[in-house]
């Protein structure tokens, strides 16, 4: 068990809130006012894990906190000999099934290789024969219109492995899908050049709180938020307006572009979830 001093943890935790009050700053402008952002916004809205609960820092198991006395009531901490610390046992007794369910996700990830030909075509499936009503960012100008649009999807072969994309493709879009993959199916077909199975490590750390630090879950948000910038710069959006430059994949040069950007977040993302893996090796003598 690894003691920190109460000035230590309490200057990392500040540290900690400070970088994510920078992350997050924009999010809570625009919630105040009612804007909506179609980049920044996906990370809070559809992971629905909230600014504040990002900012509270937690050491993650195996560390101990001198003079943290007001974590006595913290969900999953223990307080004795005025050190807090993680109660392990009863993380890994109530929240067992989902530590071995994201244990053997990320094995399986990592145990295949990359797979970098979908050229984010996935959010032009979720727009394809669309009516307005029906475009999830319908606020936003098509780069190429509805016709021009639908022309990409179907001169495209469509590779999407990620159910939580697939999920939300159009009805006649669907079909388009050499693949087919399922909720129950997610173990077996995940791969790393996936950039939702990418931006999903987040959705793992958070989930694993307290248990995992929260230095961890800060990198993986990091790297969420980046990847979520190239899946709306390859999607079929004008977003220029809000800065970003459109990845053309209906064109070989913005399929190369995009691919290599892939290859480079299928290796962070790996690196990533080698670190969660680490984290939640239970039992484990760091945590009795």
């Amino acid at each position: 068990m690894q003691i920190l001093p109460e000035p230590v943890w309490r200057e990392r935790a500040d540290v900690h809130a400070a970088a994510v009050d920078a992350l997050t700053a924009g999010r809570l402008e625009r919630r105040a006012d009612g804007r909506r952002h179609p980049v920044e916004d996906f990370l809070f809205e559809y992971y629905n894990f909230r600014p504040a609960q990002l900012r509270r820092w937690h050491p993650g198991g195996g560390v101990a906190l001198e003079g943290a006395a007001e974590r006595a009531d913290w969900s999953f901490y223990e307080y004795a000999d005025g050190l807090a610390r993680v109660d392990v046992a009863a993380f890994v007794e109530r929240r067992g099934s989902a530590i071995d369910f994201v244990r053997g996700l990320l094995t399986a990830t990592l145990s295949r290789p990359g797979r970098f030909g979908c050229f984010g075509l996935h959010e032009w499936a979720m727009v394809y024969r669309a009516s307005d009503e029906q475009i999830r960012h319908g606020g936003w100008p098509l780069r190429l219109g509805p016709d021009g649009t639908d022309q990409v999807v179907e001169q495209a072969t469509i590779t999407c492995s990620h159910f939580d994309a697939y999920r939300f493709f159009t009805r006649e879009a669907a079909p388009l899908n050499r693949l087919a993959p399922t909720r129950e199916g997610q173990v077996a077909m995940e791969q790393p050049g996936c950039l939702h199975a990418g931006m999903d490590v987040y959705k793992w750390c958070f989930k694993l709180t307290p248990l995992v630090p929260s230095d961890l879950t800060l990198d993986a948000f990091r790297l969420a938020l980046e990847i979520r910038e190239l899946d709306m710069r390859a999607a079929p959006y004008d977003l220029t307006e809000l800065g970003y430059e459109p990845i053309r994949i209906e064109t070989p040069e913005g399929r190369a572009e995009y691919a290599a950007a892939q290859r480079a977040f299928s290796e962070r993302s790996n690196d990533l979830r080698r670190r969660l893996l680490n984290k939640i090796e239970v039992p484990s003598p760091a945590f009795s």
